[in-house]
């Protein structure tokens, strides 16, 4: 894997508990830790943020709109096809 470097400012305090955290937790390094945290914490809010929840009723709308929806216009199939170009 490849690396890269992150220059961080700390407060003494903050980075003290991190590095006595690290050490409770058995990890080789401060930077073991951080990379950790950053790690799980970035995949939990790219993931909170890749769906969309909503209430039983406003699903029911929304597939009764779909339902009803003619076939989709030049734009949205622009749209579309600019999205599967890019990977979404």
């Amino acid at each position: 894997m490849e690396t890269t470097r992150l220059g961080i400012r700390l407060d003494e305090i903050i980075k003290a508990k991190a590095e006595k955290a690290s050490v409770l937790l058995g990890m080789k390094s401060l930077t073991e830790y951080l990379v950790c945290l950053m790690d799980k914490d970035a995949t939990k809010v790219i993931r909170e943020h890749g769906k969309i929840t909503i209430s039983q009723n406003h699903f029911e709308d929304f597939i009764i709109a779909c339902e009803k929806a003619g076939k989709p216009n030049q734009t949205l199939r622009d749209a579309a096809s600019f999205t599967q170009k890019m990977g979404r």
